[in-house]
């Protein structure tokens, strides 16, 4: 497998991990863009302990913080890490109306950036690399192909754990607040601990994202928080489907994808190319390409086709 097609598969996994944790929150209502902070500070909380290289200057005089923590402690830390920062804010804004859960995301976000960019210890704004290979005894491909596998074992277990989600109890609950918040609440249904529950969950699923992003690239800086990334998840969610699971799967490969075709003279119109897309979507079918009436249409045609 040729490095570019072992990224491209690895990054679009990482992607529809991404947008799945945007997912989770907007199951009632709330656009939770903290996962992209999680995603950040899991991913220099394993630079850190991997043993990455800290650029501290221009001339790239290099600190090596002699820090060796196995890879799957790492993962292991970093979602439990940003599962509590997750949880920990979850607690005021569990029931908070979306606006107010997209300022705090918006905050988290730009206050990560700022904190890494004005940090030494963490290389600034050239960001921390030479990040070590998951398994140092395998060969560069050989790693590549690991992070492939890795990258969709998750993909799969993440999926497995949302479609019975959404098919509980708990999935019901949370389309009743999304639906209507005060017929769910006379319904008995707890808005703030289902706020905190799928908070929670979206942090943990950043920070998953974050760990497998920085043994791909190898590197983190804080330029990965810009609104372009929010941007391309959001085009990925609303395009593909914000009712189901599945539209990330979707969408994901090809909003990735088709930007990594188009000629290099072109590239600087890949914002624009999104933002066209999802409000074409947004003005012609507002649940996106997969919902839930097309979902039950396919199952009865397979049906029809069993039976």
């Amino acid at each position: 497998m040729s490095a570019a097609l072992a990224n491209y598969l690895t990054i679009t996994g990482i992607f529809i991990l991404c947008t799945w944790a945007i997912y989770l929150p907007y199951r009632m209502g709330q656009l939770h863009f903290m996962m992209i902070a999680n995603m950040v500070i899991s991913a220099y909380f394993g630079a850190v302990f991997s043993g990455a290289v800290v650029s501290g200057s221009q001339v790239q005089s290099a600190i090596n913080l002699n820090l060796h923590w196995p890879f799957f402690a790492i993962l292991l830390c970093g979602v439990l890490l940003s599962a509590l920062l997750g949880f920990l804010v979850s607690l005021a804004i569990g029931d908070a109306p979306c606006f107010a859960v997209v300022i705090v995301g918006f905050t988290f976000m730009y206050l990560t950036k700022a904190v890494a960019e004005n940090t030494t210890a963490l290389g600034r704004t050239f960001g921390m690399f030479r990040v070590p290979r998951v398994i140092e005894g395998l060969s560069a491909a050989d790693n590549r192909l690991f992070m492939v596998i890795l990258v969709y074992f998750f993909v799969l277990l993440v999926g497995f754990l949302i479609f019975r989600f959404d098919r509980s109890k708990l999935g019901r609950a949370a389309s009743s607040i999304f639906i209507d918040r005060d017929l769910a609440v006379s319904l008995g249904v707890n808005v703030k601990k289902m706020g905190i529950l799928l908070q929670t969950s979206s942090s943990a699923l950043g920070g998953l994202a974050g760990i497998l992003y920085l043994y791909t690239l190898r590197a983190i800086s804080p330029s990965f928080i810009t609104f372009h990334n929010v941007g391309l998840f959001m085009t990925m969610l609303f395009v593909g489907g914000y009712t189901t699971q599945w539209g990330p799967l979707l969408a994901a490969p090809i909003l990735w994808g088709v930007p990594l075709i188009i000629p290099e003279s072109l590239q600087v119109w890949k914002n624009v190319f999104y933002a066209v897309i999802l409000i074409a979507i947004l003005m012609l079918k507002s649940e996106g390409i997969i919902t839930r009436p097309l979902l039950r249409r396919v199952r009865r045609f397979f049906v029809k086709k069993t039976s």
